[in-house]
Parts: structure tokens; sequence; C-alpha cells
């Protein structure tokens, strides 16, 4: 029977498995559950979100059901909180393992392995069928935690320069401003360029997806191995459903790890057939615009100058009561 792990010795003892199977243990986690034969732990597995994590069972107990009911029992945890499709991280060698639970490869890497369960990836992109146009197309893919007049540069000389550009919006909620309200500036602010669709990532596009380090050694460099496997399968799944032939990306002078994001992009995209156009990011009131930097003058209420960095439609959301009760520091955040 899978029972959830609450008391300090229940803890030490999925501690103790995880160890022993080579793996480490990962903060945080939603649930963490599983099974017990004789007082003694055999299997364990934890969840945080829609990501699985930590799924081991002891040595003497391998070849049975027991992944099986830990899996099913943080899945039916996961349909109650209302996700509908989960991820596993794992090594590649153990793809087959999670297969025969039905669980479906989605990209591999080197030391890497992504896996979902359930068809989250085949219903998102079902969703757009009726936006899927022929040619040679190009993607954006931005956050625009606000949109600003350097995002509206990046799409209209991308959109000049395909047959249709796709602007993907990352859905993951880690911004100032939550993804409907970053959604809603981006199409308010795109709404004239008639080449350009604007589409949420989804899950499946600069997405963490909380991503877990638990299975990796320690000098594993993470960040890069997730940005490797972001791109693989923008390559592999998203690109050539939409017929994607260009990616298109701005000048990084002062995020490090988007900064690495574009040279990855460089290095991994083109070998697959997706080139990487990277333009020049644009400037305002003497200095590169950012979305960073309208959100610091938000903060200090510098609200005229932010009128140079942000298209009309953009001002008008944040001067609006539902975008001041965004980013005032005495309204909710």
């Amino acid at each position: 029977m899978v029972t959830s792990l609450l008391s300090t010795d229940d803890l030490k003892q999925a501690q103790a498995l995880v160890a022993e199977s080579g793996l480490r243990f990962e903060l945080p986690y939603g649930d963490l559950v599983g099974v017990f034969e004789a007082g003694r732990l055999v299997a364990v597995g934890a969840r945080q979100g829609r990501v699985l994590k930590m799924l081991v069972v002891a040595a003497s107990h391998q070849g049975g059901t027991l992944l099986d009911e830990v899996v099913t029992e943080l899945v039916g945890r996961g349909y109650q909180e209302g996700i509908d499709s989960f991820f596993v991280f794992t090594s590649p060698a153990l793809v087959p393992s999670f297969e025969s639970l039905n669980f479906n490869l989605l990209v591999a890497s080197g030391k890497t392995a992504l896996l979902e369960y359930g068809d989250g990836l085949r219903r998102y992109l079902a969703r757009y069928s009726r936006q899927v146009f022929p040619g040679s197309n190009g993607a954006v893919v931005a956050n625009c935690n606000p949109f600003t007049v350097g995002h509206r540069y990046l799409v209209e000389e991308a959109a000049s320069s395909v047959d249709h550009l796709y602007l993907f919006v990352v859905r993951e909620e880690r911004s100032l401003f939550p993804f409907p309200a970053r959604f809603r500036m981006v199409q308010e602010g795109t709404a004239d360029l008639e080449n350009v669709t604007v589409l949420d990532t989804s899950w499946y596009a600069v997405s963490s997806v909380t991503f877990p380090t638990y299975f990796l050694k320690c000098d594993d460099p993470a960040g890069a191995i997730q940005m490797e496997l972001d791109l693989l399968l923008f390559a592999t799944r998203i690109a050539p459903y939409f017929h994607i032939a260009t990616r298109f990306i701005g000048s990084e002078p002062f995020s490090r790890t988007t900064a690495e994001y574009n040279r990855a992009m460089h290095r991994i995209l083109p070998p697959m057939g997706i080139g990487v156009r990277e333009l020049e990011r644009k400037s305002a009131v003497g200095a590169a615009v950012s979305a960073s930097r309208v959100r610091e003058m938000l903060a200090r209420g510098e609200l005229e100058g932010i009128a140079e960095l942000v298209p009309v439609s953009t001002l008008d959301f944040l001067l609006s009561s539902e975008g001041i009760k965004i980013w005032d520091k005495g309204g909710d955040k």
C-alpha cells in the first residue's frame, strides 16, 4: 500500500533509500509517498507540481509493481489538483523502465531524458492546428515582463523576413506580471502585424518544469543540461509542427543566463536545420531597452520615462487599476 511519508522516521528512511540508489534527496516537493514492508521502506517517490522525481525501488524489490504503484499514486494526487500531464527527468538508461509505465519520451540528451505521462504535448499542438501556416516561418520566444518597444522591434524585424512569425509567450509564472497580463500586453502590442500569431509555450518551451537535479552528478552543469533539453524539444517537436525555420533572438547585455541560452541556441539549433538570427537590442534614453529596466522604474515610481520604453498599449495597462495593483509596492504582488 502506498502511503504518505510524514514522520521524521519516514523522512530518514526516504533519504537513505534515495541515497542507496546513488541519487540525491531533493527539496522541494509537494507529495512524498512510499511503500513499507515489515516496517522498512522499499519504494519512494515525490511530486513537485507536474514533475515526478526521486522514484526509487529498493534493489531487493525491483522487477515488481512497486514503481508502477508509486507513480499511480502520485499521478492520482496530481489529477486531484487539476494537473493533466506529468514529467520525469531521468538518465537515458532508465527510459525503457518509464516507457513501460506509459511515459512517452519527449527528448533525450547525453545525460538526461525527459518523458511525459499523458498526451499533453499532442493536445498542446492540436490546440493550435488551425494556426499552422505553410512557408518558411520564424519564431520568437519571450517572457515579456512587461512587453517593451524592444520586444516590439524584435518582432517587427523578425516578421518582415519570414512568411509567418510565431511569438511564443512563456507561460511559467515566475514573473512580476502574471501570464494572462503578459499575454494580453503582447497581443495588444502586436495586433497590427498581420503575419504574427501569439501563442503560449505551455510547459514545452523555456519552462523549468521544476527541473530537478537529484539524478545528476554534483559537477554536472544542470543549467546547461536544462537549456539543451529545452532547445532539443523545440527543434524536434515544436519547430517542425509550425514549419519554423528560423529562431530570432535579441542580443543580451544584461542577463548572464539569457546570454548563455543565446549561445546554446547558436550551437544546437543550426545543425538541426533551424537558423538563429540574433538582432542587436533596441536602445532608448541612452541605454538598451529591457523589461527589467521598466520594472526598476516602476518600483521607483518613475512613470514619465517609461513611456519611452513601452508601446502605448503596454503603458495603458501599466497605468490601469489592474496594472498598478500588480507593480505598486502598496498593492498586491
